[in-house]
């Protein structure tokens, strides 16, 4: 498993717990074929991994396969050349990990399954039971694998944002405030009123609607940080954002 230093990409935002890698930076060392550009792109594919996973699960892989097929990928992924693919005007993590990995699906599948189970060079430190209770949680209806895969690519970004932003909360010793008010998140259909969540937390109304606008403040700041991690031009921020929202059929805060 990668090595993680210290979160320096949010000025100071974010804890310890978060590297920050940047697909524009692996792209750009992508042809030095540097021990730092591989840690890099190992630490994007460690974070968004699960997606992967769910495709080739909807695909109708079975577990062990699907759990085999991602860590061959990954492997492939860091040793060869696949990032000479990659557009580097509009390339986009999220299209770039699919589109290998379908590639790879259909040009590599017989080698990789030919090898025995735990054989496998484990290049990253994937939690595979955890992918599977986590995809038997999936909608059953019928979703082409690339819905699925979109979906979850949406929510993992969703889900470190939320990790980045409680931290945060949890530096600055108010994990407390953090959690009384990450409801106000969701927006104001089913939120609380002001009044309650203020009784509640031991402060003034005033003071609540103040932490709720700061809190949604920082979120937003952290879902276009992270997002701009995942495409190489800084530009595309706010058309990834609604590829992203249209996947789980959502607005932003």
């Amino acid at each position: 498993m990668c090595g993680r230093g210290p979160d320096r990409g949010f000025g100071g935002m974010g804890g310890s717990h978060f590297a920050t890698t940047h697909w524009s930076l692996v792209l750009a060392a992508a042809q030095q074929d540097s021990p730092a550009s591989r840690e890099a792109l190992a630490t994007l594919c460690e974070a968004y991994w699960y997606p992967l996973y769910a495709y080739a699960r909807r695909r109708g892989r079975s577990a062990d396969d699907a759990q085999d097929l991602t860590q061959s990928f990954f492997a492939a992924l860091l040793e060869k050349h696949f990032l000479a693919t990659a557009d580097r005007e509009r390339g986009r993590f999220r299209s770039f990990l699919l589109t290998a990995f379908q590639r790879f699906l259909s040009k590599e599948h017989d080698r990789a399954m030919a090898q025995k189970r735990g054989g496998l060079r484990r290049t990253l430190s994937l939690d595979a039971e955890s992918g599977e209770r986590r995809y038997l949680l999936e909608p059953s209806h019928d979703w082409t694998p690339e819905r699925v895969y979109e979906r979850r690519w949406a929510l993992t970004l969703l889900e470190r944002v939320m990790a980045r932003l409680r931290q945060h909360y949890a530096d600055a010793a108010k994990p407390q405030l953090f959690d009384g008010l990450k409801v106000f998140l969701a927006g104001e259909g089913g939120a609380p009123a002001h009044r309650d969540v203020a009784a509640e937390l031991g402060m003034s109304e005033g003071a609540v609607k103040v932490a709720v606008h700061r809190l949604r403040r920082r979120y937003r700041e952290l879902l276009r940080a992270e997002v701009a991690q995942t495409i190489a031009d800084p530009s595309d921020v706010d058309d990834e954002l609604g590829v992203l929202l249209a996947a789980l059929g959502s607005r932003e805060p």
